[in-house]
């Protein structure tokens, strides 16, 4: 469509003459806001108004927070000989954290978003609002307690109503009423009186912000911390065996048998008696306290079902197998004690000296395994103990709490099994198994632990050693007293050191776990697995291998860095294996633990050595004898050895100098075992923070330190490295990164990033020459890989818009600034010179770096070469020029000190120039080659191409986010906060960020089809970054930069497929950048547009009250401060870009997608929001300013008034809009306004169009612009928040400007405020569960933002589609709680989805009555405060008097729509204030209700709170009308609720006082819609009325009873109404069209062709012969569905009966309820049953199960009773001749049959011959379908049928189902067999045979039963004869698999024919006998 000027119509006089418009689809210049700030200096005192102007001083800050410590000590290496990767290690994770922050950051949204949570806070402390429609309910509800008899009162009557006449009060008096009070003094007071105690936060009251649309909502990242799984306590009790003889010793480790892994270390008990102790002499005094511990902690990351908790046991070495020394423990008893007395003591003494002599020595001695799923379940599942719950432990926290989480953790996702929480066991295990020699390995238990799941395992049927060993196994609590790491430092809060401690076990996770490493660990696992000496010579058998960690060849170099197991030293120099007797080839179990020393040499290595030990004592044989050596060197070309070692073993004694090789070199002159083969398999795993592990990481970081220490030359591995080669080196080192694991490179990512940001601000020099930008090019390019591929590798840890946290925490908290060199020139030059350096980067620069530059630029961007073709001059020239070196300044920057503003760019058709660059610096310049890294980080970016590109482009949020951080440190660093702006950063890196914006805008607008999640997270990145600039630059220049987003957006809209993707793109990134904590002073607020003399706000109250008119120049001015002119967008630059938008998308012709509408006004809603919630933005005054800035939204939604929801669609309708153009004039026109006609009609259809410029066209479909119900609540909420909080002197002028229609208009807008915010009633919340009902409808608008919302093709057929549903109604419709006022049922059709879906607590409902009865009173308020400035502003002006009428409208409106008494005390007094202004003016222009309100001659219809109600004389007129059947009055000039022949409350009966009613059945399409067919008879249209309703009654039977409505009922009071426009034949031919499209829409093509039938005359007579056409195309459709679609869903159809007195007249009442057709009984039985109960209690509500008749004597009449049953459409015979098409036989139902089985003696089933039916038929008021979804039966017929009557039905009944099988064309032979198999198969014949035999077994004695006999026979003799048919067609039908089937039904028919046949044959005689001639004798 064509561009607006400007949000006001073209027609606004006062507005002409202004600047010229930038249209606004175009985004306006900016203001230069640095220099406007400087230019206008604030001239207001220090306080919250100057707050305005200014940002804080300490907006921005740089705080160092210390990095939190578990542990009492460091635990970092002490400073001694550190080589330098530790050294850097040990930096990254002692250094504190620097965080760069925004103080008042919290205040935006961002942070502290408007949440429903955050929204009731604020709600707290609300006042009771009272409202007369509560007061009402309950009075009569107090009233009906005390008088019974109420019930009998008729109905209206003044004793039924709330007004009981005897008992009421008398109001008081109001004081001063009569007294003469000048007019001003009057509305001063009245003004003060409404400014009291009033709620200070609109928006409060109002639902929050949609959370779906939150896109700027963000969190801060958590701090980088250990990582720990879910963490277990398990506690070693006690152990005790049958016997005591000797210490045993205790391992734990965690085990996942699925995985096949360890998945943590060991942790070692002792439980052995101080005594058994004893026995063994500790070698090193006593043991350390940190090897006493009994309990563990265990961590497991990743809970599985297949973990097991292993526990083994070891025993001091003795002589003999295994199995011999278990079999003591397995053999004795400890109740044999004193009978194995001897034994004991001899078992006791050889156990005492094996201790003294092999105390060292450890053998294997059982084992046994605790599944830990079991224990999780069981405790999981059992009920906590109520004394356990009391004991207030606090390591168990409470149940419930734990159950939380579980559910939280399952909701999240999470597999079931969690260990987090469960209930604590203590566990007695009594069986464990002895160990087998030869079956030690891990993959020996792997199998064991697999077999012990299986309920038949083997190692049940071993022979168990009997033993109890008690744990206790609990969730570990959140920070545990006593702990030890597992480096075994302290972990706080450790208050004893004396305390027996817990040790934290380091887990080994199962699957790699990617966190960053932070603290300093540096510990290596030694795992020896097999020995191999079968070859070896001698006497091998007993072995032992001592492990050693040496720091050189001599023995006394062994290190104690061994962790020490149970009761021994903390840390030893060796330790053994675990020695099997006598086997040559053992396998071992052990773990050893390792402290590695800091600094790593070559000659650091691990040394084993093989023993054999003798067992048994011999005379000069040693206890040890070395049999082996052999060794691992930890370093191996400077990397840390690990894996899977198979190595060989030498005989002797390792030679000198061994320690530097490997054991595979053969070495002259040693003897290796096996002939130097490896026969050791061990594995060492390294848990360091320090060694990487990977070969790449390992390779980078050591040439990174070759460079720092820079001696040369230097060995890497195998090569040597020069000088000269190292660049080549480090430069591949760094582009090979991209091939480190994803878990090294996660675990080391903090030094990774440090290293390369190093690289790239400060290339290494290497032989007195920079590295060079291409070492900082490929530094930039390994980093944007690395983050990529991080983010990749964790994708399913991404956060909000795509953030990876890990890294989103290390800029957070570890980035900085990499470290300045010290100066190296003049030192009083110092860091002057390096600035200096820095600014002019020109020295040293690669002549390539300005090629690839302007390349790539132009490459990826060729929008921005100079061709003709280019989308905007002004981009260009942002971008265009960038292809020049730095050296010469090409670019006059507005940015550099002094320089104008724009960017200029080289005329149009010059190519800019590309000069060369300087030659390098020679080499003897100082060695200074930093860069700043924010300037780097941004040309780099900018030139980068390709892949890396992409990768940048991928992770764009990092990289922003680095150069934020970047910039804020470097202005920090360099003490720049406090520069000006404009002089913090030189040009040329304005220029790149310019460039890259423009870049990353390209990206967005090109590729938002291709790559959706992509282009969204890259949107709210780079809104997020300008977020952050404005805080750090200049902020104009971020507004250029908004703007050239806008600009690059835009040029690719005209051409887009998918415009609306695109918008909604820049919605999301105005959303993000207006988030900013300071966005009101960004726009500028205190300074009105074209410069006054003063700056002074805005015209106060006081002198515009006195005159209207000012000066032209303040007129424009004003007029200008309240539409989005030019000015006003240049100066509010962030708000009028969200009000531009506001205005875009509510043109009329705009892409009105609905999820755009949503996302638009959410955006205005929540910027409001975070206004009101802000404490700087709490003095009127100060919010007067902000409220400003929104002054255009009133012209945009005057604008957009015909777009909004109609909420007043259920009151008068007529009685809204004032303004119509065109009113005055053609009278006789023969439009006929939507609503009028929909009023008319009574339709409860959404509609778009107001009775306001829009003509009904002959069946005006919705455009597609109009807003849904919610969002134009919301949007008026916004609009009425501008007028709470705008300056009243300011919206005076304004007024003062409007000519009399736009002011006509804001009325209706004022109207459509008071009937959308109008009070429900408390009843409507207790009825509706809105949680629930807010769902369905969010449901809805997400589908349809599915469907719209994307591509255009697709989303064009969804809008034709819709075209068909030419009702004017719109599916997407969402109604909102407020949407349908009384009678709306669309609003009642969304809450009766879920009635029972989540029930809300009474004190929620309470709450929100609260909250909306506040929001309505305010919002009446708001209007009643407006409505005095209009009046104010009238009374001053001529030529206005035609506005009064609308004030009044509004007035009266307000009152009628269930106002507050507050509220009503201040409308009377405006009331009485306007009657005594208007008194004396001319009433030429006004209404009749106008002018008799004007005469003082309207009463107001109610008591006025406080007083007042019926001063005034004369004919006070009051009319009280029923309205929402609630049984309140209302009031005022509406007509009454029967002028449309249908109550309000339609779709239920008409609302008695205090009666129940059944849940608002959602009226049903057909029904629905005939609202609006069956009343286009009532119109009193032209051509022969008579005629027209005979006509009509085609349509429906109900048309013609229901059309019988006088004018006198129509409209009592009205001025002839059946005589104006709207009564026209065009009126009658659009509403048929509307009805003929609602019933094409309701499937019901039939009646369509009747309602054409009236049509087509009066096309034919008016010559038509287009519409004809188009008729008959829609009749030729109709019809052609009919004959296609075989079977439509009409309905299925309950009769309900109310029985008791609880439902008041309703007792005793039956209604038949039509329910969708595929409704079962049980739903709707469920749904009133759930209903009833919420009303009366659950235990007061009871469903009758059977159909029988109900006797109320045996009721409980205290109880609600309900009786439900099934009914069917009943046709009499001579109804199915008419009836025979599947329509005909669902459509115009009013008689419907159930049928109730019974027997005689009441049950309800029994034998054939006592088996009776009841046929009950009843008949409704109406036919269905109607315009109510239940009906009163009105008639009720019951037939009992005696049992011979039921056999002849239900054999009549199979004949038929036989005769249709048969006859079916075409043939369906399964049908066939199945209803033959039904009749005559063997195990169902006795049913039928069955039957004959009891009634025609024997002639019956009662002669009235013959008849009955007789047909009975006769239908047997028919219904073999059909079996006879219907065998004869299956014979035909069936293939020859079949036959044997068929002669089987043969056989069976035959055999039931012959028992048939003499029953069948008897007749009785009387029957036939001859009739007996008439006597004549008289």
């Amino acid at each position: 469509g064509p561009h607006r000027g400007r949000p006001c119509s073209s027609d606004h006089p006062v507005l002409t003459g202004l600047s010229p418009q930038v249209p606004l689809t175009e985004v306006v210049e900016p203001v230069d806001f640095e220099e406007y700030l400087a230019a206008h200096p604030p001239e207001l005192e220090p306080g919250p108004l100057r707050d305005l102007i200014e940002f804080p001083a300490d907006d921005v800050e740089v705080v160092r927070e210390p990095r939190e410590c578990r542990t009492l000590e460091p635990g970092v290496p002490d400073e001694g000989k550190l080589d330098a990767r530790v050294r850097d290690a040990v930096q990254v994770y002692s250094e504190d954290w620097l965080v760069v922050r925004r103080k008042y950051q919290r205040l935006s949204t961002m942070y502290s978003p408007n949440t429903a949570e955050r929204q009731r806070q604020r709600q707290r402390g609300l006042p009771r609002q009272v409202f007369e429609l509560d007061e009402a309910r309950y009075h009569l509800e107090e009233l009906k307690r005390r008088s019974p008899s109420l019930d009998d009162t008729p109905r209206g009557s003044w004793a039924s109503s709330v007004f009981d006449l005897k008992n009421s009060v008398a109001d008081p008096l109001l004081p001063a009423l009569l007294e003469h009070t000048a007019m001003e003094e009057l509305d001063r007071c009245n003004e003060e009186l409404r400014k009291e105690n009033r709620h200070p936060e609109l928006l409060a009251l109002f639902p929050a912000p949609d959370e779906d649309e939150a896109v700027e909502r963000c969190s801060l990242p958590e701090v980088p911390r250990e990582h720990f799984g879910q963490r277990i306590l398990v506690k070693c009790l006690s152990l005790k065996f049958e016997i005591e003889i000797e210490p045993i010793f205790g391992t734990l480790a965690l085990y996942d048998i699925k995985e096949k892994k360890k998945i943590s270390e060991n942790f070692y008990f002792d439980l052995n008696s101080d005594q058994v102790k004893g026995l063994l002499r500790a070698p090193g005094g006593h043991p350390a306290i940190s090897t006493l511990a009994r309990s563990a902690i265990f961590s497991i990351t990743h809970p599985s079902p297949d973990i097991f908790l292993v526990i083994k046991l070891e025993k001091v070495l003795q002589q003999g197998d295994i199995g011999d020394c278990c079999e003591p423990y397995m053999v004795m008893k400890e109740t044999d004690a004193a009978k194995n007395k001897e034994k004991l003591e001899k078992l006791r003494g050889a156990a005492e000296q094996f201790c003294s002599r092999l105390g060292r020595y450890r053998m294997p001695f059982a084992w046994t395994a605790i599944h830990l799923l079991n224990i999780v379940s069981t405790a999981g599942s059992l009920e906590r103990d109520p004394a356990d719950a009391e004991s207030g432990e606090p390591r168990r926290g409470t149940w419930n709490e734990r159950k939380r989480r579980t559910l939280e953790r399952m909701s999240a996702g999470e597999e079931v099994c969690s260990f987090a929480s469960f209930r604590p066991a203590t566990l007695t295990v009594t069986n464990f198994f002895k160990q087998e020699g030869d079956r030690l390995s891990a993959e020996d238990l792997y199998k064991f632990l697999a077999d012990m799941r299986r309920p038949s395992s083997l190692l049940r049927r071993l022979r168990p050693i009997t033993a109890q060993l008690k744990v206790d196994i609990s969730p570990a609590p959140e920070s545990p007293h006593y702990c030890l790491s597992p480096e075994l430092l302290r972990v706080k809060p450790y208050p004893d050191p004396r305390v027996r401690p817990t040790k934290e076990i380091l887990e080994f996770p199962a699957q790699e776990v990617y966190v960053p490493h932070t603290t300093y660990r540096n510990l290596l696992y030694v795992y020896p697995q097999s020995l191999n000496f079968s070859s070896r010579q001698g006497s091998v058998r007993n072995i032992a291998v001592k492990v050693q960690f040496m720091a050189g060849e001599d023995p006394s170099q062994a290190l104690p860095v061994i962790f020490g197991k149970s009761s021994c030293s903390e840390f030893t120099k060796d330790a053994y294996t675990a020695v099997v007797y006598h086997n040559r080839c053992p396998e071992f179990y052990e773990e050893f633990k390792l402290r590695l020393p800091p600094a790593l040499t070559d000659n650091h290595h691990l040394l084993f050595t093989f023993y054999h030990v003798s067992c048994q004592p011999k005379q000069n044989a040693p206890l040890e004898t070395p049999v082996g050596y052999t060794w691992v060197p930890l370093l191996q070309h400077g990397r840390l050895r690990t894996g899977l070692l198979c190595l060989p073993v030498s005989v002797e004694k390792p030679p000198p100098s061994y320690s530097v090789l490997t054991p595979d070199v053969q070495l002259p002159g040693m003897k290796w075992v096996d002939n130097h083969k490896g026969v050791f398999h061990v594995e060492l795993r390294a848990v360091s923070s320090v060694h990487t592990q990977d070969p790449a990481l390992d390779k980078f970081f050591t040439l990174g330190h070759v460079l720092e220490e820079s001696h040369f030359p230097v060995r890497l591995r195998d090569a040597v490295l020069t000088e000269s080669s190292v660049e080549g080196e480090l430069r591949a080192s760094v582009a090979g990164l991209r091939g480190a694991g994803l878990g090294p490179l996660l675990a080391h990512c903090h030094q990774v990033l440090d290293k390369l940001l190093l690289l790239i601000a400060r290339p290494p020099i290497i032989g007195g020459q920079i590295g060079g930008f291409n070492l900082g090019r490929t530094a930039f390019e390994a980093m944007a890989v690395m983050v990529n591929q991080i983010h990749q590798g964790l994708e399913a840890s991404q956060g909000q818009h795509g953030h990876n946290p890990l890294l989103a925490a290390y800029i957070h908290f570890a980035f900085r600034l990499p470290a300045e060199p010290p100066p190296t020139g003049d030192g009083e030059l110092g860091g002057a010179a390096i600035q200096c350096a820095t600014l002019s980067r020109a020295t040293g620069r690669p002549a390539s770096l300005n090629l690839s530059r302007s390349k790539s630029i132009s490459n990826s961007n060729p929008d921005l070469a100079t061709t003709p073709g280019s989308p905007d001059d002004e981009v260009q020239q942002i971008l265009g020029s960038k292809g020049i070196d730095r050296s010469h300044s090409w670019v006059n920057s507005a940015y550099a000190p002094g320089g104008p503003r724009a960017v200029r760019a080289p005329p149009p058709g010059v190519t800019p120039l590309v000069l060369p660059a300087l030659p390098p610096a020679p080499s003897n310049r100082p060695a200074v080659s930093s860069q700043l890294l924010h300037e780097e980080l941004a040309l780099q970016w900018v030139v980068s191409t390709g892949a890396v590109r992409e990768a940048v482009i991928r992770q764009a949020w990092f990289f922003f986010r680095l150069l934020v951080s970047s910039l804020a440190l470097h202005l920090h660093q360099a003490q720049k906060l406090e520069v000006p702006r404009r002089l913090r950063f030189p040009s040329r890196f304005v220029d790149d960020i310019a460039a890259l914006v423009g870049t990353v805008s390209i990206e967005i607008a090109s590729r938002y089809q291709k790559d959706v999640e992509l282009v969204e997270h890259l949107n709210s990145s780079l809104a997020f970054f300008l977020n952050d600039l404005l805080s750090l630059m200049d902020r104009g220049f971020v507004f250029s930069l908004v703007r050239l987003y806008y600009k690059q957006i835009g040029s690719r809209l005209p051409s887009a497929q998918n415009p609306p993707a695109l918008v909604a793109l820049r919605v999301d990134f105005l959303r993000i950048v207006c988030s900013h904590e300071h966005y009101v002073s960004l726009n500028l607020p205190w300074h009105s547009l074209s410069p006054p003399a003063s700056p002074s706000p805005s015209v106060s109250s006081a002198t515009s009250q006195g005159s209207a008119f000012s000066s032209p120049a303040q007129d424009q001015r004003v007029a200008g401060m309240f539409e989005l002119s030019g000015p006003y967008r240049r100066q509010h630059f962030l708000a009028g870009l969200v009000l531009t938008e506001l205005a875009l998308i509510l043109e009329p012709d705009a892409e009105g997608v609905f999820f755009l509408h949503k996302k638009v006004i959410s955006a205005l809603h929540n910027l409001l929001c975070s206004h009101d919630a802000d404490t700087r933005y709490a003095a009127p005054p100060v919010r007067a300013h902000v409220a400003q800035l929104y002054l255009p939204l009133l012209s945009v939604v005057l604008d957009a008034l015909p777009q909004l929801y109609d909420f007043t669609e259920n009151h008068s309708p007529r009685g809204r809009l004032v303004t119509v153009p065109g009113d005055e004039g053609d009278s006789d026109s023969g439009t006929i306004s939507q609503s009028v006609a929909m009023a008319i009609a009574g339709s409860p259809l959404p509609h778009a169009h107001r009775a306001s410029p829009f003509p009904l066209p002959a069946a005006a479909p919705r455009p597609a612009g109009t807003l849904s119900a919610e969002a134009s609540r919301t949007l008026l909420a916004c609009l009425l928040w501008v007028l709470k909080n705008g300056d009243a002197g300011v919206l005076h002028s304004w007024c003062a400007e409007l000519p009399p229609l736009h002011l006509g208009r804001l009325l209706d807008l004022l109207y459509l405020c008071v009937a959308c915010f109008e009070y429900k009633g408390r009843k409507a919340f207790e009825r509706i569960s809105s949680l629930a009902f807010k769902k369905s409808l969010d449901m809805k608008a997400r589908l349809e933002e599915a469907i719209l919302g994307t591509v255009g093709a697709r989303q064009e057929m969804v809008r034709r589609s819709r075209g068909e549903d030419q009702d004017g109604s719109d599916a997407r419709e969402p109604m909102a709680l407020w949407g349908a006022g009384p009678g709306g049922q669309r609003g009642w059709e969304g809450w009766t989805l879920m009635p029972h879906s989540a029930p809300r607590s009474r004190e929620e409902v309470e709450q929100e009555v609260l909250v909306e009865g506040n929001l309505a009173t305010e919002a009446s308020l708001v209007v009643l405060d407006t409505l005095e400035i209009i009046v104010q502003t009238v009374l001053l002006a001529e030529a206005k008097e035609s506005v009064l009428d609308g004030v009044l409208r509004v007035l009266l409106h307000s009152m009628a729509c269930t106002p507050s008494a507050l509220f009503l005390q201040h409308c009377f007094a405006s009331q009485r204030a306007l009657v005594s202004k208007v008194s004396g003016a001319p009433q030429r222009g006004l209404t009749r209700a106008g002018r008799a309100m004007a005469r003082g001659e309207l009463g107001e219809g109610r008591s006025e709170p406080g007083g007042g109600g019926r001063l005034w004389g004369g004919r006070t007129q009051v009319r009280v009308t029923p309205s929402r059947g609630s049984g309140e009055a209302r009031t005022g000039t509406q007509p009454p609720a029967h002028w449309t022949p249908l109550p309000a409350s339609a779709g239920r009966e008409p609302r008695r006082p205090g009666s129940q009613h059944p849940p608002l059945q959602p009226l049903d399409p057909t029904s629905c819609q005939r609202r609006v067919r069956t009343q286009a008879s009532w119109l009193p249209a032209p051509p022969a009325p008579c005629q027209r309703q005979v006509r009509t009654q085609g349509v429906s039977s109900n048309v013609l009873e229901e059309s019988a409505v006088s004018d006198d009922v129509l409209a009592p009071d009205e001025e002839g109404i059946c005589s104006g426009k709207f009564f026209t034949e065009l009126g009658l031919v659009g509403l048929l069209e509307q009805a003929a499209a609602a019933f094409t829409l309701g499937g019901l093509y039939e009646a369509v062709n009747e309602v054409y039938k009236i049509l087509i005359p009066i096309y034919e007579a008016n010559r038509e012969f287009k519409k004809l056409a188009a008729l008959h195309g829609k009749l030729q459709d109709a019809f052609g569905k009919i004959s296609s679609q075989v079977s439509r869903m009409f309905g299925t159809y309950f009769r309900v009966g109310f029985y008791g007195s609880k439902f008041g007249d309703l007792d005793e009442q039956e209604f038949v309820y039509k329910e969708p057709s595929i409704t079962k009984l049980a739903e709707i039985s469920h749904r009133l049953e759930e209903f009833y109960a919420e009303r009366f209690g659950d235990d007061l509500v009871e469903i009758i199960k059977d159909s029988n008749p109900v006797d109320k004597a045996k009721l409980d009449p205290n109880k609600a009773y309900i009786q439900l049953t099934y009914v069917e459409p009943f046709f009499d015979t001579y109804e199915l001749k008419e009836r025979v098409t599947y329509f005909e036989k669902n459509y115009g139902l009013r008689s419907f049959l159930f049928c109730t089985p019974f027997t005689r003696d009441g049950r309800a089933h029994g034998d054939l011959h006592e088996q009776h039916k009841r046929k009950t038929l009843l008949t409704t008021s109406h036919a269905f379908p109607y315009i109510r979804t239940r009906l009163p039966v009105v008639h009720k017929e019951e037939i009992i049928l005696t049992p011979i009557e039921v056999a002849i039905e239900d054999m009549q009944k199979k004949t038929q189902e036989l005769a249709f099988a048969t006859h079916q064309d075409p043939a369906d032979a399964k049908m066939l067999q199945m209803v033959l198999q039904g009749c005559v198969g063997t195990t169902v014949n006795q049913g039928p045979l069955e039957v004959a035999q009891v009634f025609l077994a024997e002639i019956p004695d009662d002669p009235r039963l013959y008849r009955h006999h007789n047909k009975l026979r006769l239908c047997f003799r028919d219904f073999t004869k059909r079996c006879e048919d219907a065998l004869r067609k299956n014979k035909a039908l069936i293939g020859p698999d079949q036959r044997e089937y068929h002669r089987e039904l043969e056989r069976n028919y035959l055999r039931l024919r012959e028992s048939l046949h003499p029953l069948l044959s008897r007749r009785i005689p009387q029957l036939y006998a001859p009739l007996v001639p008439r006597s004549t004798h008289r």
